[in-house]
């Protein structure tokens, strides 16, 4: 049945709720260096970053926006790592 929501913004919520079924489930890291800023204007934040799921693995990430050592992220794809700063 097709149902009408009172806000466009709660049935976009909706469907991509549903969608996300299929894709890998999103992991929590702790930020544990804080490398540089990166970017052809400095826009993106170099961090290292510790899973919290119990494994022992760290990888590096480009984050956009304020951040700091201790912060948790919330990794929506945890496969690929960013390139070293020179």
């Amino acid at each position: 049945p097709f149902f009408l929501f009172p806000f466009p913004s709660i049935l976009i919520a909706v469907k991509n709720y549903f969608n996300m079924a299929d894709e890998q489930p999103e992991k929590l890291a702790k930020v544990s260096k804080v490398l540089g800023r990166t970017g052809s204007q400095g826009q993106a934040i170099q961090v290292r970053v510790d899973f919290l799921d119990g494994s022992n693995r760290s990888i590096i990430r480009n984050v956009k926006g304020p951040v700091r050592e201790g912060d948790i992220l919330v990794l929506m794809e945890t496969e690929r790592e960013a390139r070293r700063m020179r």
